[in-house]
């Protein structure tokens, strides 16, 4: 169920999720000093002044006319993930975008700890235009990080390849299929925020939940709750951890087997394209 379908969060709630997801990231060493960053695109009348009394005007890195009238929370370039939950207000900038889908008006608070929002705003807001616009959210959550196994085997050819990837980290939990029924869609590198990378990871994120940016990281997006898109990064993360150790072990693990994953799935309703 979209989160269409529910109450809307409060705005303490979403900055909340946000410091415990920058946590949850940091636990797992899926972001170093400042690496990783966090946004979510809120659809309704949100009020941000009492928390983010400062107001520029900024032109957007991206058009997102689909977001017009809509407010999306980011990090600030350079803040630590770690931090956000004990200075929240000092990590987060609020984006109001306006009619023209061009330009926005940036909120921030009196402890503000940062020159711009996230280096990767463009990534964050082309997936949230993308999303509203085909889908019709009115709440998403995006998450981009560097766990560090996936990011690992990802520097070994074979597994840039998104089937061979999917086989690999789907095969080690039976919670995986679960959790992570659509797999993970694996990118080739990209400079990161150059242009080609955005238009590739919004093409992978319309038909899988994650994306694996090659010698880089992943960004994941929930339209559930902030916390829904950590989730995603773990189960992938946990899947690739398992896949290194068996690379150090010299493959002897067996894995699940198709059957066993297929007899999962079936048990818990689960439609998934990596299940033959």
């Amino acid at each position: 169920m979209a989160i269409t379908d529910q109450p809307k969060p409060t705005l303490d709630e979403i900055i909340t999720q946000m410091g415990h997801a920058g946590e949850r990231i940091c636990d797992i060493e899926a972001s170093e000093a400042g690496a990783g960053n966090i946004s979510v695109y809120m659809g309704w009348e949100v009020e941000v002044r009492r928390h983010f009394p400062h107001a520029e005007e900024i032109e957007l890195p991206v058009p997102a006319p689909a977001l017009a009238g809509g407010t999306v929370l980011a990090t600030g370039s350079g803040r630590r993930l770690r931090q956000i939950a004990a200075e929240p207000l000092a990590a987060i900038g609020a984006v109001r975008i306006h009619e023209d889908g061009v330009t926005g008006t940036l909120y921030t608070s009196n402890t503000r700890r940062f020159a711009k929002l996230t280096s990767e705003f463009n990534s964050h807001l082309a997936v949230h235009q993308d999303q509203v616009e085909r889908r019709g959210v009115d709440f998403q959550a995006v998450v981009h990080a560097q766990p560090p196994h996936l990011t690992y085997l990802s520097h070994i050819p074979a597994y840039r390849d998104t089937a061979r990837m999917n086989a690999a980290i789907l095969r080690w939990e039976p919670e995986s299929i679960v959790s992570l029924s659509q797999g993970i869609a694996v990118l080739p590198f990209f400079i990161p925020g150059s242009e080609e990378m955005g238009k590739a990871n919004v093409e992978g994120l319309r038909d899988f939940e994650i994306t694996l940016w090659s010698k880089h990281g992943t960004m994941s997006r929930s339209d559930i709750s902030v916390y829904r898109a950590v989730d995603r990064v773990e189960y992938a993360e946990t899947g690739a951890k398992y896949e290194y150790m068996d690379l150090v072990a010299g493959g002897r693990a067996e894995g699940l087997t198709k059957e066993e994953i297929r007899n999962v799935a079936e048990t818990f309703n689960i439609d998934s394209p990596w299940l033959s």
